[in-house]
């Protein structure tokens, strides 16, 4: 396995726009190629899932993977043969370990855990390479707002939920433990504290790009109209949620800037980026993308997806190929305005309520991302689902890790939600233990943690 530097994937993203289709395909094939042999090679687990898998193979004679089964066969899974979930597991222990080396090699991340426990992922230097290449060479989706970023004086801030090992957070906190001098360019606030204190963050910071979630950045639309938030963004960069043109148009019109935002996972990295056509276009080169119904079938264009199927071609250590993502998407093929032939993709998203409560008449609203970090930390919680209700009852729906006594782990829960809660001057709530399971919407399939039923 080659090393790829930062430059050298900038490098290759530029050259790969350049080409005809028939060398992109090629590039493709070669990279699949490469990976799976790389992954038989060095990959237990792919080994023998690969056992009757030749050397001439399509895409689709492999079979799929999940991150179930891949976490329970993870010792067997990476290519690294000193590396143990166990030690892992320790290193993520202490929360200073964020953003740090894990083996002075590895930056560790986790995923959201949407269906269940979550996902460890190492990011080695190649794949950390072509992710920064991806962002730095693509994000944009104008030039103009790129040359304004960088007259501005480049200072980026991204509200993020804090306190876990997740990408934004975690290569965030990385990139300025490498570069500490950076501190005046790059910097993040936490989604779990109080709006009041993110306003003080960023108007102390004047970010020139402001990042974060949607629903984050819904409740800094009235802070900003009131005078307390006093920035000036030239550009403002969504993810991690669904940005709806409703809220798109509302935060252009407060923050007098363009908005966009693009469609990003831990496993694969920034999977599209948008284009002024609110299309995304897949970074086909880096990753492929197969929208398939339940029985991983592949569904024609035009047609919404129940899931996709990734195959990430730049990440060695831990393979993901043909692995299963619940997101709903319909592919295009058809030619874009924009002039980017790559494929693209509309997305349904996720679709998270902004949780409303009251305290002396006074309304406060929490971003539903800060509730899902704070839930989603407590000990043998594997799924969760809150439901607030009127008069600030909120109903909690869970399933248990191990076969856990689930009113053992509900005091648990109760207690850090509680805690949370006062913390933003939510301090009258109640709430109990559901009798449901946490489910999804019976029509859409779509899943939400935070559900305002007031």
């Amino acid at each position: 396995m080659k090393r790829i530097g930062i430059f050298k994937a900038m490098m290759l993203c530029m050259k790969y726009k350049k080409l005809s289709e028939s060398k992109k395909s090629k590039i493709r094939q070669e990279r699949l190629n490469k990976i799976v042999r790389y992954a038989k090679e060095h990959s237990p687990y792919y080994r023998e899932l690969y056992k009757n898998i030749g050397d001439e193979f399509k895409l689709s004679d492999l079979p799929p993977t999940n991150k179930r089964e891949l976490m329970a066969h993870f010792d067997e899974w990476v290519t690294d043969r000193t590396v143990k979930l166990s030690d892992i597991i320790e290193f993520m222990k202490d929360l200073d370990n964020i953003g740090r080396k894990f083996k002075g090699e590895y930056l560790v991340l986790t995923t959201s855990g949407s269906t269940g426990d979550p996902l460890v992922m190492l990011c080695d230097r190649n794949t950390n390479n072509v992710m920064g290449a991806v962002t730095t060479m693509r994000s944009f989706a104008r030039k103009q707002d790129l040359k304004a970023f960088i007259k501005a004086g480049s200072r980026t801030i991204g509200v993020f939920s804090t306190g876990g090992f997740y990408l934004g957070n975690s290569s965030v906190r990385s990139r300025l433990l490498a570069m500490p001098w950076k501190k005046k360019q790059m910097a993040v606030t936490s989604a779990l504290l109080p709006v009041s204190q993110v306003v003080d963050e960023l108007n102390a910071f004047q970010p020139v790009m402001l990042g974060g979630y949607p629903t984050i950045l819904e409740l800094l639309i009235d802070e900003q109209k009131s005078g307390r938030l006093n920035i000036k963004p030239v550009i403002i960069m969504t993810g991690g949620e669904y940005l709806s043109d409703n809220l798109r148009e509302r935060l252009t019109e407060t923050f007098n800037c363009y908005v966009q935002t693009n469609y990003s996972c831990t496993e694969g990295g920034t999977i599209a980026c948008e284009c002024t056509e609110r299309h995304f276009h897949i970074n086909d080169d880096w990753v492929i993308i197969e929208p398939v119904d339940k029985n991983n079938n592949p569904v024609p264009d035009g047609t919404q997806s129940d899931k996709i199927l990734l195959t990430n071609l730049f990440n060695y250590t831990q393979p993901f190929i043909r692995y299963e993502v619940t997101d709903r998407v319909v592919m295009h093929h058809e030619p874009c305005p924009c002039g980017n032939p790559s494929p693209w993709l509309t997305l349904e998203g996720r679709t998270d309520d902004i949780a409303t409560f009251t305290e002396e008449g006074k309304e406060i609203k929490i971003a539903p991302l800060a509730i899902y970090a704070v839930l989603k930390e407590v000990n043998n919680v594997q799924r969760f689902q809150a439901v607030i209700h009127k008069n600030n009852k909120v109903e909690l729906r869970l399933n248990t890790k191990n076969e856990c006594s689930k009113e053992e782990v509900f005091q648990s829960a109760s207690k850090a939600l509680s805690k949370f809660l006062a913390s933003h001057g939510v301090n009258h709530v109640d709430i109990t233990l559901s009798k449901e399971e946490p489910k999804q919407h019976p029509q859409s399939g779509k899943f939400k943690h935070v559900i305002n039923a007031c």
